[in-house]
C-alpha cells in the first residue's frame, strides 16, 4: 500500500505543480521505441485491448478507465477512483519505472524506459493518438 500512497501523492503533486515541463518529444522516434509497448498495447485506428489496455487517448484520461479491460489490479483501479490522470508527468514517471511506482500492476514485468529522451518520444506519439 505504501508504493499506491506515494504514487498516489506524487501524482497529486504533479497535478498542483504548474512548473517542470517535459522535454518536447519526437512522435516518429516515439513509434520506433513504442516497439517495446507493442508485445502488450496497441495505439490507432481498429486498436483492441492485448495483455494491456488499447493507449488511444490515454493522455488526460482517468487511470483504469477502459470499460472494457478486466485485467485492471486492484492498486491501478485504485488510482482510477482516486482520479488520477495520466497526464505527461505522471505517464513520464509510470513508463519510467512502472514497479517503483505501483507494485501490484501487470506492468510490474516491463523493465521501464530509464532513458528520458525514450519516454518523451513514446509520449510524443502517444499523443498523435488523441
Amino acid at each position: 500500500m505504501r508504493k499506491l500512497t506515494t504514487f498516489a501523492l506524487n501524482a497529486a503533486l504533479l497535478a498542483a505543480c504548474s512548473g517542470a515541463a517535459l522535454a518536447a518529444g519526437d512522435a516518429e522516434k516515439g513509434k520506433e521505441v513504442f516497439a517495446k509497448c507493442a508485445p502488450c498495447h496497441m495505439i490507432g485506428p481498429g486498436a483492441a485491448t492485448l495483455i494491456g489496455p488499447e493507449l488511444n487517448g490515454v493522455v488526460g484520461r482517468r487511470a483504469a478507465s477502459i470499460a472494457n479491460y478486466p485485467m485492471y489490479s486492484e492498486g491501478m483501479r485504485t488510482l482510477g477512483a482516486l482520479g488520477v490522470v495520466w497526464t505527461e508527468e505522471n505517464l513520464d514517471k509510470w513508463i519510467a519505472n512502472p514497479k517503483e511506482m505501483l507494485v501490484d500492476s501487470s506492468m510490474g514485468v516491463f523493465p521501464g524506459l530509464p532513458d528520458a529522451s525514450d519516454r518523451a518520444n513514446v509520449i510524443a506519439y502517444l499523443k498523435t493518438f488523441q
